[in-house]
């Protein structure tokens, strides 16, 4: 940036990405919007100059400021920040600035004094819980719905599947005027901009991705399923399977996993019954949910089925939804989704709905089937959330 354009900034006053200072002092003040500016869209940083926008000159040696500028930049953020750094003689002494770029996301977010900084309309400060939730999210270390996917392009997108979905909306995605297809793509959030390029979304990922898994932040993201020829995971494995591809894809193929373990063969009288090792209504239900409602921050671990010789289990990382508690579900408690765009997908496939029945429904199948409770189990330091089916037949 040269002077030309800091004189226009100057003039247009102080804003988001623009922060004057008076003089240098000790840097910490400097470092923090620093930090601010690369954890953000960018920004400059102007020394010499008041609040009000009068140029009043640093007096301190240029050289030496230009020095503790660069190594303001090379050490004092964490981690190098990317920027520009320039000076220009005026009247009772130098204005520098400092051209901060916006910084490519996918890494730890920079710091100060040992904390993340952030802008938040003219001002620099520490973000709150809520707006450090966003800076790590934006910086690839929490992973959501909305959480840009730096590997994947537009083209990992099934755009027939969009069209599908758009359908089943009731929206007629052929009916003139169109928008383009990436502002199409763009206002559903199934993509979003990273450095001036369209990338998929988690969410996009997940629910029309061609292949969800394919890539480093996604590759566990399905459902694992293992039976066992004992009580616990201890016991010879009897059969493995992966419920892979989009989320209504995860919920099908792990069904379809489960009814490949067959059914045990009764008889009332002459009249053969062939019984489940579960209703397979309360097991897709418990496995709709889990699939929508994971924590996807937490990334290394599966949504698990695991069939027992005297239960089968399904588990799903993270705590429940947005501080719901244990007995608030079993009471069929108001709808709450960590996940809301893949939970609304979810629904218009058909696979769920929105009205807290999901507990009502696994305990009411599991009465028909053989007078049992469902067990839900809620880890104490929110790593996981477990449903229990106990097996048997004592009411078939």
């Amino acid at each position: 940036m040269e002077w030309p354009d800091v004189q226009r900034r100057i003039a247009a006053g102080e804003d988001a990405r623009t922060e004057f200072k008076r003089r240098l002092g000790d840097l910490r003040g400097v470092g923090r919007t620093v930090c601010a500016f690369a954890n953000g869209d960018g920004g400059l940083m102007v020394i010499g100059v008041d609040d009000a926008g009068g140029v009043v000159g640093e007096r301190e040696n240029p050289e030496t400021v230009q020095e503790r500028l660069a190594s303001l930049l090379q050490t004092g953020c964490g981690k190098p920040v990317t920027a520009e750094c320039g000076r220009h003689e005026c009247e009772g002494g130098w204005v520098h600035w400092v051209d901060v770029h916006r910084h490519q996301r996918g890494y730890e977010p920079f710091s100060c004094d040992g904390r993340f900084w952030i802008r938040r309309g003219r001002s620099t400060g520490a973000p709150s819980p809520s707006e450090l939730q966003e800076l790590l999210n934006a910086f690839g270390l929490v992973l959501t719905e909305k959480q840009i996917i730096p590997s994947a392009t537009v083209e990992d997108i099934d755009f027939g599947a969009v069209r599908a979905f758009m359908r089943a909306q009731g929206l007629d995605p052929d009916e003139a005027p169109q928008p383009a297809r990436e502002d199409d793509l763009s206002n559903g959030s199934i993509v979003d901009e990273m450095d001036g390029v369209l990338r998929p979304t988690l969410y996009g990922l997940m629910v029309f991705g061609r292949d969800p898994q394919a890539y480093a932040h996604t590759l566990s993201l399905f459902v694992q399923c293992t039976a066992y020829g004992g009580t616990d995971q201890a016991a010879d494995v009897l059969s493995a399977g992966e419920g892979k591809g989009r989320l209504q894809d995860q919920v099908q193929r792990a069904m379809g996993w489960f009814r490949s373990l067959g059914r045990r063969e009764t008889y009332e009288g002459i009249r053969r019954i062939d019984v489940p090792p579960a209703p397979e209504a309360a097991l897709r239900e418990a496995l709709v949910n889990a699939v929508i409602h994971r924590d996807y921050a937490i990334t290394g671990s599966q949504v698990l089925l695991e069939v027992f010789d005297d239960r089968i289990v399904v588990t799903s990382p993270g705590a429940l939804p947005n501080h719901m508690t244990v007995d608030q579900a079993r009471k069929g408690g108001a709808p709450r989704s960590r996940n809301e765009m893949m939970a609304n997908a979810m629904v218009v496939s058909g696979l769920m709905e929105r009205r807290g029945r999901g507990w009502l429904t696994m305990r009411h199948a599991m009465r028909r089937f053989n007078g049992t409770e469902p067990e839900l189990v809620g880890d104490e330091r929110n790593r996981f959330v477990r449903v229990s089916f106990e097996r048997g037949t004592r009411n078939a």
